[in-house]
């Protein structure tokens, strides 16, 4: 890979990337983290990707704009819990907890975003718990483990071990939303691609999964732009 910048206000750095399969140039611009890759055909030169990517300086540009605004977790803002809209309040005690319509949140507000992140990491890891279990369970078969991270470009994944990764982000979004990416990646115990038969067992897990999985394609970016950073 290769870096480039496209001057202007404010100048965009491009990645190059090139690829035995790529026929032709192509950009891609993350919702995530705003990074800009343009892919090109291992034959081409590097002169004429960058003379592409100023053909389509205006479209990055608005690619680039159209991100979600990144919201920071604080106290007395609020924090989606399960699809729900909570208002972050000063509690008491060792720990976050739902009370009263808010978010109590104990401690120092300065650290309200790790305090509020360290409670949705153990939601999201009971929640996940339990819907990978009954999955499993629905599909006959066994998964070695459960970790959580907080990716950028995949919500789930399962290992040819059959270890289990979930972004805990995902405990954010209403319910269903969650259960769906659980049966995803436990259908993946079965069938380890996405063919019509992977697609079967997610539907045999989880009638409906259409919706969810539609939610999380329009909506998911809203949750990678909320911040907890101290």
């Amino acid at each position: 890979m290769a870096l480039t910048v496209l001057h202007g206000s404010p100048p965009v750095q491009i990645t190059l990337r090139r690829s035995a399969r790529a026929t032709r140039f192509s950009l891609r611009v993350s919702r995530v983290d705003g990074t800009v890759t343009l892919s090109l055909p291992r034959w081409a030169r590097e002169a004429e990707a960058l003379a592409f990517a100023r053909d389509k300086e205006a479209w990055i540009r608005a690619a680039l704009a159209a991100r979600p605004v990144g919201r920071a977790v604080v106290m007395g803002g609020t924090v989606p819990v399960e699809g729900v809209e909570w208002t972050i309040r000063p509690g008491s005690g060792r720990a976050p907890r739902l009370e009263g319509g808010a978010l109590m949140v104990p401690g120092d507000a300065a650290r309200t975003g790790a305090r509020v992140a360290a409670y949705l990491k153990v939601l999201a890891r009971a929640r996940l718990q339990e819907a990978c279990d009954r999955h499993a369970v629905a599909l006959g078969r066994r998964y070695s483990g459960l970790t959580l991270r907080d990716t950028k470009s995949r919500w789930g994944s399962c290992s040819a071990d059959g270890g289990l990764m979930f972004s805990w982000r995902l405990v954010m979004a209403p319910p269903a939303v969650l259960d769906y990416v659980a049966a995803h990646e436990v259908a993946h115990l079965a069938e380890m691609n996405h063919s019509a038969r992977f697609w079967a067992e997610v539907a045999r897990l989880m009638p409906g999964y259409a919706a969810p999985r539609a939610w999380l394609k329009r909506h998911g970016q809203e949750l990678h732009s909320l911040m907890f950073t101290e």
